[in-house]
């Protein structure tokens, strides 16, 4: 395998072995675990208005293109439906165009079958969303549940938000789906979120789904790793793993835009030390959206800054969770 140096002061405990020191692994992962098409109208109605570049729609044909571009073979398609319902849109008739997305996503999905897994999404804490799971459940091109807790305004202090998810859960559960869940609160309504609210999801949450994996988007977080409350958050599951809590047996974690290669080596330290901890064997890498740069391929030599070892990117690189195989 063709080694590649780097030079990242490695801290925080999180060093290479001193011989693989100064090296990263070269080889690409085998899937991308966090991805999204975005269809035509879901692209217009997160363009910014005019004279601002309007944002673009993201096909099947698109990813997999930047797929080949990386070296990687799959990826898990996570719909973006829920956009449609995001409070702050006031989307007149929210629930049709949320099926529609939904539908569109698993059209595109269909077009590549061997390449591509495709995932439900729904706004959990609306009336419709275990009527909309119920309807993706009978579609093949489904094999999956993602959630949004930040684009939902899911409110883990509200006791009928928390019942709502436990809802769809359980539902996840019943179906056999896997779930993908970004758990990060909403930052522009301010809600909090830190040790606290993942120790809700942890104990109030996450039992309703004990047969399914879960997989935490961005280590917890909504992207970066700048946040202290973050990293709160994530050094919940960093303990109860450590303890064994049988609550942790399906856990994964991906990494999906965490790093930024203009992070100080504190930060990048700090995330080598996390991921770690929680077991490398865990970790899923992940690009999120590809818009602009953010491709695959520059996702994962970003990813590739952290000052892990060679068997530890190439752990992560062949890592293949349940829904994949």
């Amino acid at each position: 395998m063709k080694l590649v140096a780097v030079s990242l002061c490695l801290v925080f405990g999180a060093c290479a072995h001193p011989s693989e020191q100064r090296i990263a692994y070269n080889g690409a992962p085998y899937a991308d675990y966090h991805q999204h098409l975005f269809s035509p109208a879901l692209a217009a109605l997160m363009s910014p208005a005019p004279p601002a570049k309007p944002f673009q729609a993201i096909t099947a044909s698109d990813l997999v293109r930047l797929l080949d571009s990386a070296g990687i073979k799959r990826a898990l398609v996570l719909s973006a439906a829920y956009i449609w319902s995001q409070p702050r849109r006031k989307v007149e008739n929210d629930y049709e165009k949320v099926k529609a997305d939904n539908d569109w996503t698993a059209e595109q999905v269909a077009l590549y079958p061997s390449r591509l897994v495709g995932f439900c999404s729904t706004n959990p804490v609306r009336e419709w969303a275990l009527e909309e799971m119920a309807r993706c459940a009978k579609n093949p091109n489904f094999h999956g549940l993602k959630l949004h807790f930040g684009n939902s305004v899911v409110d883990y202090h509200n006791p009928a938000h928390v019942e709502q998810v436990r809802q769809v859960f359980k539902a996840a559960n019943d179906y056999h789906w896997p779930i993908v869940v970004h758990m990060r609160a909403t930052i522009s309504a301010n809600l909090p979120y830190g040790r606290d609210e993942a120790l809700i999801f942890l104990n109030e949450m996450l039992p309703a789904a004990p047969d399914v994996p879960v997989q935490i988007a961005h280590l917890a977080g909504a992207g970066g790793y700048e946040d202290p409350l973050v990293d709160q958050a994530l050094a919940v599951f960093v303990e109860a793993i450590r303890r064994g809590d049988p609550r942790t047996r399906r856990l994964w974690f991906d990494v999906a835009a965490v790093v930024d290669s203009d992070a100080p080596p504190q930060q990048l330290g700090l995330i080598a030390t996390r991921i770690r901890q929680l077991g490398v064997k865990r970790i899923l890498y992940g690009s999120d959206g590809a818009s602009g740069a953010n491709t695959p391929a520059a996702l994962w030599a970003k990813f590739q800054t952290l000052p892990l070892s060679v068997a530890d990117f190439r752990t992560i690189a062949n890592n293949i969770p349940p829904y994949m195989r």
